[in-house]
């Protein structure tokens, strides 16, 4: 069928205000926010400060629209800006390596969780951008690149905390709702909303310190694209359930949040203790889902699969060897390393914990006195 002239006409006109929109934005433009976002009662911490009364949030949203959701949880989304100076040894020079993320409030005295690759790797300026567009200088605390989570800190009180929820009540179908900054600072606040698309993930992750396999994570449909990874995963009731970590970039719709409840005794220990000593036990360990990726013939029904153990460490101190099947941490049943390392890190460096695991078919029963990570 032959297009009409003035239908052709039309569409070249559209498409060369797409373009000329598309090289404003390549080349640093901006686009002026219609209506500014509210202002927050903070203020910078000093010395001798007073302890902040916490914020109350309403905890009863219910299944109301996205945008009273949003409404709720947005001023606890921030922007992460990150930078520091990479030698390049091939040209005998250095040069300035910037990153773009996205984090949350879990503190109103200036405690916020994000990933690991947004703020590792100790970058010489990380900068904190509020919801109302001020800047603040921000300080890693505890990062860890196996979950993937960080947590990094403020010096300001009276900030809108999140309300965590709870990661184990979810369920297939479940509203979900992403909001961070994708691509640049630019796009800050962005949301995107979908469902809980499926539960209990294993992906394979490659990393510069080799190949990691995330377990246990939320796979949603909202977008998740890169800088908005760090930012909260939100439920129907305007509580974070999960941090935005990674996609599947050869597919859309294939988005991945870690699991809020792995970091819950992480934020406690440090909003108690002002730091977070990652308990150590010295083992390799597979469950069976991370056995099919590696191709291992082990017949794991249960328990997580002892494949190495430091020789030196605690779990080799306290009777535990190659080949034994973990399959309790106290009082909590583990049947996924991710499942182990929560349990762990519900306990403190010199705690005594008892551990249950299988040999040959057999349970035996320990006490292992927790150690600290080597650094």
């Amino acid at each position: 069928m032959n297009m009409s002239k003035e239908r052709f006409f039309t569409l070249i006109r559209i498409f060369t205000v797409i373009e000329l929109l598309l090289l404003l934005s390549s080349c640093g433009w901006s686009f002026p926010e219609t209506q500014r976002e509210p202002d927050y009662n903070y203020s910078q911490r000093q010395d001798g400060d007073p302890e902040p009364v916490e914020l109350k949030q309403e905890s009863n949203v219910g299944h109301g629209s996205v945008s009273r959701i949003i409404k709720k949880v947005s001023p606890s989304v921030v922007g992460i800006s990150t930078a520091h100076l990479k030698r390049d040894s091939l040209w005998d020079d250095t040069r300035l390596v910037e990153g773009i993320g996205s984090g949350v409030i879990v503190h109103s005295t200036g405690y916020i969780l994000t990933n690991d690759h947004v703020v590792g790797g100790n970058p010489d300026n990380i900068s904190v951008i509020l919801q109302n567009g001020d800047e603040l200088e921000g300080r890693t605390l505890w990062s860890d690149p196996t979950l993937d989570l960080a947590i990094i800190k403020v010096d300001a009180v009276n900030l809108p905390a999140a309300v965590l929820g709870n990661s184990q009540q979810l369920e297939v179908g479940d509203l979900a709702i992403a909001i961070g900054t994708p691509l640049a600072l630019q796009f800050k606040h962005t949301v995107t909303s979908g469902i809980i698309s499926a539960l209990n993930r294993t992906v394979q992750v490659p990393t510069e310190r080799g190949q990691n396999f995330m377990e246990d994570l939320i796979q949603t449909d909202a977008s998740i694209n890169p800088g908005n990874s760090g930012g909260p995963l939100i439920n129907a009731n305007g509580e974070v359930i999960g941090i935005n970590t990674i996609k599947v970039s050869s597919a859309e719709g294939i988005g991945f949040a870690i699991p809020i409840d792995v970091a819950k005794p992480v934020i406690e220990q440090i909003i108690k203790d002002g730091e977070f000593v990652t308990p150590y036990i010295g083992i390799v360990g597979f469950d069976k889902e991370i056995a099919r990726y590696y191709k291992q013939e082990k017949d794991i029904q249960e328990g997580v699969y002892v494949v190495d153990i430091d020789e030196r460490g605690p779990a080799y101190k306290a009777g535990l060897r190659i080949d034994d099947i973990i399959t309790y941490i106290g009082e909590k049943k583990v049947t996924k390393m991710l499942e182990l390392r929560s349990a762990i890190y519900s306990y403190k460096v010199g705690d005594k914990v008892g551990i249950r695991f299988l040999r040959k078919g057999k349970e035996h029963v320990i006490e292992m006195l927790l150690g600290k990570k080597p650094i």
